[in-house]
């Protein structure tokens, strides 16, 4: 059972608070004003505090800034009678999940409590996962390194699969590195970053005078990576010349380099990655079928970050460290709103946007959280479709299609639908982010939280 502590001068609102949570299953210690309230954190610690801003004595941000010493775990909602944009960034940066006026909507209150007690586990320390180069304690993730246990140790070669941007290398580096050849070279090669006629050349290596500028003997990529492993990134990219020599290597484990007259022996193990569907690519013949299964003796599929958003706040902690350090600054968190933006984003460049988002966040912030003015997400999405309501050449909300219609309906349901269908198109056109959806409507955040709940927008795209 969680616990909430409920901090308010006034009594009929920690009455109706305690009730109102009792109800709902928590366990609930109300009170009167900050100074009790510290002592009460001293004996108990709560999982979640609901504070008034305005109260005598020791404000609410006052007690916010306290009692997030002792317990910088606990959960803290703001609510207050007199709005101020200050308060509320204040109580943000302070670490507050969410700041709500009075008089609130009960199903409201229910539901931001429900967030923050269901997101409080995701910032408690997790034990160490032996997997220190990939970041991740997902169900999905897990699965994966169990895998990589199993199959590092064996010579199998192996092909990672998965959207740009996943982390396919570094699923590739943690195999190599659980290898029996961990301390030989590790040599990665990105084939579509090559030009074709410099491929063949950057693979297997050339003899001086072989062609117009092979001044001297170049090792290839399998020359140098000889007892260890070869990561070829973007093999789909290979031209069909290429697969079959590359399939040589693998059948004969000898390779000849460009101008010379004799082969080479070579020992290595092949980890290849594509972001490409090749069985796909072997139906329209631009992929061989027997370097596919050769390639592919142990598959391994990296999942798109929205399919383990679990692992965005373990990601954002890495990337707030390391850019903090790399920029010279002091970002130590991620604020409560700036979180659950990102939760409710799909990533279409994965982990390598979510990165780019926080170092762009880092180095815009100027105090010491990201506050989610700061988080820049993209518009852009392949594939997306206009909306079904939205015709050709036709208006972007109908009011009503006849006069009689819109008498019918009247100025209230036709004001609703219309405001309803804008919300909508916002969020298709935000790729479904709330954030950027009430920058287009020029609502704040929070106000279109509650529209799109009282909607059942939220309800349609879940």
């Amino acid at each position: 059972m969680s616990s909430i502590l409920v901090v308010d001068d006034e009594l009929s609102m920690r009455e109706f608070l305690r009730i109102l949570l009792e109800k709902e299953g928590y366990q609930v210690t109300v009170a009167p004003d900050g100074t009790n309230a510290l002592q009460l954190a001293q004996d108990h610690p709560f999982d979640l505090m609901i504070s008034d801003i305005r109260m005598p004595g020791m404000s609410g941000l006052e007690l916010l800034a306290q009692i997030k010493e002792p317990q910088p775990d606990i959960g803290v909602i703001m609510i207050t009678a007199f709005a101020s944009p200050d308060d509320a960034v204040t109580a943000m940066k302070n670490g507050a999940f969410d700041y709500i006026t009075k008089p609130f909507n009960v199903d409201e209150i229910k539901r931001v409590v429900r967030a923050v007690l269901k997101k409080r586990p995701q910032a408690e320390v997790l034990p160490e996962q032996g997997f220190p180069e990939i970041i991740g304690r997902s169900s999905e993730m897990m699965k994966i390194f169990e895998l990589i246990s199993k199959i590092a140790p064996t010579p199998a070669n192996v092909l990672i699969y998965g959207e740009s941007g996943t982390g396919k290398e570094l699923v590739a580096k943690a195999i190599h590195n659980r290898s029996q050849v961990s301390k030989k070279p590790f040599v990665p090669i990105t084939c579509s970053a090559i030009p074709e006629s410099l491929l063949e050349s950057e693979l297997f290596g050339h003899v001086k005078g072989s062609f117009t500028g092979a001044i001297a003997d170049k090792a290839g990529l399998f020359q140098q990576a000889d007892g260890g492993t070869a990561f070829l990134d973007e093999i789909g990219e290979l031209t069909p010349i290429i697969q079959t020599k590359l399939l040589r290597v693998l059948q004969e484990r000898e390779f000849m380099p460009i101008g010379s007259t004799r082969t080479r022996q070579v020992n290595v193990r092949i980890i290849a990655a594509t972001n490409r569907i090749l069985e796909e690519e072997i139906i329209s013949g631009s992929f061989r079928e027997d370097l596919y299964y050769r390639l592919a003796v142990v598959p391994i599929r990296v999942p798109p970050l929205r399919e383990r958003l679990s692992d965005v706040p373990l990601l954002v902690e890495h990337f707030l460290k390391k850019y903090s350090s790399l920029l010279g600054k002091e970002v130590q968190t991620m604020s409560s709103y700036g979180m659950e933006v990102l939760m409710q984003y799909d990533f279409p460049g994965n982990v390598r946007e979510l990165e780019n988002i926080i170092e762009r966040g880092v180095a815009m912030e100027s105090s010491n959280i990201i506050l989610p003015e700061n988080l820049i997400l993209s518009l852009h999405r392949q594939g997306k479709k206009t909306p079904a309501y939205q015709e050709e050449n036709a208006p972007l909300f109908v009011a009503a299609h006849s006069e009689q219609e819109l008498f019918d309906k009247g100025i209230e349901e036709v004001l609703q639908n219309v405001e309803k269908d804008m919300i909508r198109h916002a969020l298709d056109t935000a790729g479904n982010s709330k954030m950027r959806a009430a920058e287009l409507l020029k609502l704040s955040f929070r106000s279109l939280r509650y529209k799109t709940k009282k909607h059942g927008i939220d309800d349609e795209r879940q």
